[in-house]
């Protein structure tokens, strides 16, 4: 019986890998530009930390978690996100303690129970960031201009900020009853799960995709018009410093994002590229979730993006940056000069190039062959005659010229003849 991979993951082989590699390396950079650091928390934890913090009433506890029980009977959970799990290690480690606003970002797989659809896995990558520490809303500002700094590095373009005010514990108590009276209005004519979340949590009427339920959320009240005084001026100063740095952006009164945690400021970021399902990164302020789980008063904002989703957007033929070829290929004629280049390509490697050969002793044509076909950007050709001269011929692969370079000076001529190329 041939064993396939289960539905809904998938493997990244090498000739898609070096995309997912150079959209993460250029996460590292830009981030690290803002001052974000790395943490890497584990892949599954107590099933009661996604519960209690992603929310009972959300889809992804309700219906998404891979949770099982381990030989000690304890109940763990594959991560279905990253923020529950930065915040654990936050309060954990007493991360608050070392400065008073602490930059995170982590990078990896995360596991939801999700019908497979384009861009959409059971096993999924995500990158996410997080500040915690400060309810400046300048630091809104600033991460929502690092995540569009990191889409324009990309080569993204068409993209479209999507912003909403959520309130606080203050005022959000009362537009979630005015919203629920006007929903009640509506209930015959919105889907099954509206009407579950109606009782639930009323707020996730207005999150629904189903075309007839958003005309509908278009009309009903909106959480701008309902604002404490504190949130209305947290906001305004949002968008006003956004307007200083050019930034565009639309509100979106819809937008309330899946988690039950947000507070204050949300966002999405949009693509025409993707359809219906558009949005290629989420996030917003989440100021007590820090506190539900027992630790300091601390105010946080980050986002989250899934990498197969932007992956899919990315213009890789017209970044120029994906792929780097192999510098040389040690093409090798005769048995001797076989047992030679592998002791050559050894030494190339050393010095720091990217180096290919021949393992089948080939002839000099075939060779050229598997040069072109791994792009490589010169070949080293060696022979007896070479051997016994202790000169190479190094042959341009782009446009066929050939040099005549020493075996002492091998390695200075190909930095040389690199430089060029660039």
């Amino acid at each position: 019986m041939r064993i396939q991979a289960i539905r809904g993951v998938k493997d990244i082989l090498p000739n898609e890998i070096e995309k997912w590699q150079w959209v993460e390396n250029t996460a590292h950079t830009v981030f690290a530009r803002y001052g974000f650091k790395e943490i890497r928390p584990p892949v599954f934890e107590k099933t009661q930390l996604f519960s209690r913090g992603i929310g009972e009433t959300t889809d992804i506890v309700e219906k998404e978690m891979y949770t099982f029980e381990d030989r000690s009977g304890e109940k763990v959970t594959l991560r279905p996100e990253g923020t529950a799990s930065v915040v654990r290690a936050f309060i954990e480690h007493k991360m608050y303690a070392t400065q008073p606003l602490l930059k995170l970002y982590y990078l990896g797989p995360m596991f939801r129970y999700e019908r497979p659809q384009a861009g959409r896995f059971r096993q999924f990558y995500q990158i996410g960031v997080e500040a915690m520490g400060s309810h400046n809303p300048a630091i809104d500002t600033e991460v929502m201009i690092m995540l569009m700094d990191f889409f324009q590095t990309l080569g993204l373009v068409g993209l479209k900020l999507q912003l909403n005010s959520l309130g606080c514990s203050k005022c959000r108590p009362e537009y979630r009853e005015v919203l629920r009276n006007s929903i009640r209005h509506h209930l015959s004519d919105l889907c099954d799960n509206c009407n579950q979340r109606y009782e639930k949590n009323p707020l996730r009427v207005l999150d629904c995709k189903v075309e007839r339920d958003q005309e509908i959320a278009a009309e009903l009240p909106k959480t701008a018009d309902h604002l404490c005084s504190e949130c209305k001026g947290h906001f305004s100063e949002v968008q006003s410093l956004l307007d200083s740095t050019n930034i565009p952006y639309n509100l979106n009164h819809q937008l309330v994002r899946g988690l039950d945690y947000y507070t204050h400021t949300t966002f999405e970021v949009t693509s025409a590229e993707l359809g219906a399902q558009n949005a290629i990164c989420g996030g917003g302020r989440y100021n007590t979730l820090v506190e539900e789980f027992e630790g300091p008063p601390t105010p946080c904002f980050g986002f989250a993006l899934g990498l197969e989703r932007l992956i899919s957007v990315i213009p890789f033929d017209k970044t120029g940056k994906i792929g780097k070829r192999p510098d040389v290929f040690v093409l090798c004629l005769g048995e001797e000069a076989q047992k030679y280049g592998f002791q050559l390509t050894h030494k190339l490697r050393t010095n720091g190039f990217s180096v290919e050969r021949d393992y089948d002793g080939g002839s000099m044509k075939s060779q050229m062959r598997k040069a072109n076909k791994l792009a490589c950007q010169f070949a080293l050709i060696v022979g007896e005659n070479e051997m016994k001269s202790g000169k190479y011929q190094l042959k341009d692969m782009s446009d066929g010229s050939q040099i005549e370079v020493s075996a002492e000076a091998c390695a200075e001529e190909i930095k040389e003849q690199l430089k060029k190329t660039v």
